[in-house]
């Protein structure tokens, strides 16, 4: 029996689908709705004090599109919550109250004064939300104002603002981190030093989307000016999962509990970020672009997936793609693959022919006795893949393993691994005893 039961930091929900701190979550109104479809959890928009912020009157929303009009990423320049801070933690408290079941976590943002925040955490606490999210990772608006990623980006700050909070709360603490950091780890390790329960990521990567044309200003666009937004949708995903990634396989961070963010529009995709570490995963452009009721396919398809890979928990999921992440250079340089075109399949279109040709390796055939034909040349392809990716008929194109002779090197393919810290041409080679130290598994 299937079961999507939730248990993230002690706080309980009925799956690991949560809406993320975002307009979504902004008020009783919206979470309500949102509860009633089915989603586990909130993070409530994030909070600030009062005098309550100011947002702008205008559009807030860039958007990329793909050629089907379908949203592939959204900025906005939207800020935390222009709604009075009395009003939110009243209706928090009712949520709670009415949804016991449903995880509901607060997003906080005050200036870096240790007395500021525990001023917030006390009302909070009093509504009886579950935990607190620490938002370090806004990249517009309130960065300026030396909050969001102002903090996020100073891992010091980062574990200085969660020890306060730790110190001044009951309730368990995550820090939401920003992507725009070159070496994610940094602030994850920050966090843990300070004491956090947990990190949350990604937040929203500082964009630019477009430029109108006519007017030469960014979008959105207010009274003929723009500013950077925050970045998110599918096409942040990959940056998210590579992050997500790197914290779950730190050996100082590598027991950090996560919430996973960035991208998450299906089932899959969700599983992705559990595979590689998070416990739960937050949600916002994908409810934002097809509404609340999206959540039902989320939690019918992970609950089918499930059954079909006999996993009963999602404890016996998380995690289990976390050891299959390596450095490359301990990826196995003595794996050879070449390309395999099913003729059946081929719809003859020659995306693959002109890629291979006019940007790899000139390995795919276009004639064949004077008829169209693509077919792989073994002794020219280096097993890129390229052409599986712009192939348009799925499966079509696969690759497949070849042992004993490289019909490209014209070398015997040895059997045994063999990485670039032992290879050759490596200059600064690594002796065995020490790749095995640092790569346990590496003879295997």
């Amino acid at each position: 029996m299937v079961s999507l039961a939730s248990n993230f930091l002690g706080i309980k929900s009925p799956n690991p689908f949560w809406l993320a701190s975002a307009p979504p979550t902004d008020k009783e109104y919206n979470v309500v709705r949102a509860f009633r479809e089915g989603w586990g959890g909130v993070v409530w928009k994030t909070l600030g004090e009062d005098p309550h912020i100011v947002n702008v009157n205008g559009p807030r929303y860039g958007a990329i599109h793909g050629p089907d009009r379908r949203l592939l990423g959204l900025n906005n320049i939207e800020l935390i919550t222009d709604r009075p801070l009395e009003v939110n933690l009243r209706e928090i408290k009712q949520v709670k109250r009415d949804w016991p079941d449903r995880a509901v976590v607060v997003s906080l943002m005050v200036p870096c004064e240790e007395q500021n925040w525990v001023n917030i955490l006390r009302r909070v606490e009093e509504t009886g939300a579950d935990g607190i999210e620490l938002n370090f990772g806004c990249p517009h608006g309130m960065s300026e104002r030396g909050m969001g990623s102002a903090v996020g980006q100073v891992p010091e700050y980062i574990e200085m603002v969660a020890r306060w909070c730790k110190a001044n709360t009951r309730m368990p603490v995550i820090v939401k981190l920003t992507p725009n950091i070159t070496d994610i780890r940094y602030p994850a390790r920050a966090a843990k030093k300070g004491g956090a329960d947990a990190v949350s990521l990604i937040n929203t990567i500082s964009s630019i989307t477009g430029v109108d044309l006519d007017l030469f200003a960014p979008e959105p666009t207010i009274d003929g000016k723009g500013s950077h937004g925050g970045y998110c949708g599918p096409a942040v995903k990959p940056i998210a999962l590579n992050m997500v990634a790197e914290i779950a396989r730190d050996p100082e961070t590598r027991n950090l509990p996560i919430s996973g963010i960035g991208g998450i529009t299906t089932w899959k995709d969700a599983a992705e970020f559990m595979a590689l570490g998070a416990g739960n995963v937050q949600v916002c452009t994908a409810a934002m672009t097809y509404g609340f009721k999206i959540v039902r396919e989320m939690v019918e398809g992970l609950e089918r997936w499930m059954s079909e890979k006999g996993f009963e928990t999602l404890d016996d999921f998380i995690g289990r793609a976390v050891p299959n992440v390596t450095d490359w250079q301990y990826l196995n340089l003595n794996y050879v693959t070449k390309a395999r075109i099913d003729q059946e399949l081929c719809v003859k279109c020659g995306r693959c022919h002109i890629a291979c040709e006019d940007t790899s390796h000139q390995a795919i055939t276009h004639m064949v006795d004077g008829k169209r034909h693509f077919e792989v040349i073994d002794a020219e392809c280096v097993g890129c893949n390229l052409c599986v990716n712009v192939c348009p008929v799925e499966n079509c194109i696969t690759m497949e393993q070849i042992a004993d002779y490289d019909p490209r090197t014209k070398k015997p393919i040895p059997a045994e691994y063999g990485n670039w810290t032992r290879h050759p041409n490596n200059p600064m080679g690594t002796p065995d005893a020490e790749i095995e130290k640092i790569v346990p598994d590496a003879a295997e």
